[in-house]
């Protein structure tokens, strides 16, 4: 499967990894860099910083509003980067598509990252954040209806494990599940997913980069055995909100999305998996510029519509 002849170009261009040990402080740095300058981003109603305050401490948190209105639907969006990579402003660009597109009133979470944190931490974050918007709702002019969680990559990840634990904690708030390209298997052998193989080397994520980028994470004491690290290793799926899940035709993590999709629905679950043919991982927060790539944005307003 050939790659989006624009995509194609980036990756042919792309530097060489760092040899020796990851350095996520230098890697974070990198991704800073290639910000764009707040007079450049998409506009839009409001953007406001907050904090959510909970028993572990301040979360960081970015809400976007779309245009003035009486109430919201939300939308809680937890960002990509292999659980050490990431932040507010990384995918600001993400947050602020959604918002636009869909209408609902978006709020970005901040959550610790490792190593420096270790798990559960990030995770946690990102459920309590999840609570606290409808814990609150009412300062955020929450309509009371459409409560979604979404995700790109290892934030697709988060989305499993917290729509789970809110299902465990009897926490039936939340409406749908969006994920983009999720890691939802930790376990990295390549014989797993078919995937792993066909789409090992020249997409730009490479299956030999798995264990290495995911290292910080499962050294901090995520267990790929765990459902919460691993979530398609998640014995019962009932009763779980209903799922879009966003593959890249081109992604060694194409085939565990669409298999937990799969299971999904094998347990009851309304769950539409679409595969973006030419896109290889990450395509939404990299690529989304080009037409075909940005149309996964009205895909979510429509998913987000049909409850």
């Amino acid at each position: 499967m050939p790659l989006h002849p624009e995509i194609a170009k980036v990756v042919a261009n792309q530097p060489a990894p760092p040899e020796g040990p990851l350095d996520p402080v230098a890697l974070r740095a990198a991704e800073e860099a290639h910000i764009a300058p707040p007079e450049e981003r998409l506009p839009l109603h409001a953007v406001d910083e907050v904090t959510v305050h909970t028993a572990s401490g301040g979360i960081p948190a970015r809400i976007y509003t779309p245009a003035e209105a009486d109430a919201y639907g939300l939308l809680v969006y937890f960002h990509g980067g292999a659980f050490f990579l990431g932040s507010l402003e990384t995918h600001d660009h993400v947050a602020r598509s959604l918002a636009k597109e869909t209408g609902l009133k978006v709020i970005s979470v901040g959550y610790r990252l490792a190593p420096e944190a270790a798990f559960p931490a990030g995770l946690d974050d990102c459920y309590a954040v999840v609570r606290w918007a409808a814990e609150t709702g009412e300062s955020l002019a929450w309509d009371g209806t459409t409560l979604a969680i979404a995700g790109d990559s290892s934030g697709g990840n988060f989305v499993a494990a917290v729509a789970a634990k809110a299902h465990d904690d009897g926490f039936h708030r939340i409406t749908h599940q969006i994920l983009y390209y999720p890691s939802l298997d930790l376990d990295f052998d390549v014989d797993r997913y078919a995937s792993l193989r066909e789409n090992a080397v020249g997409y730009g994520l490479e299956t030999a980069g798995l264990r290495p980028f995911n290292a910080f994470y499962l050294d901090s004491g995520a267990d790929p055995a765990d459902p919460l690290v691993s979530p398609i290793k998640r014995a019962d799926l009932t009763g779980l909100p209903p799922a879009l899940i966003v593959t890249a035709a081109c992604d060694p993590l194409r085939d565990e999305g669409e298999a937990y999709g799969r299971r999904l629905r094998e347990a009851g679950v309304e769950a539409t998996v679409s595969r973006y043919e030419g896109a290889g991982h990450g395509f939404v927060q990299h690529f989304s510029w080009i037409p075909e790539y940005h149309r996964v944005f009205a895909q979510t307003r429509d998913f987000l519509g049909r409850r």
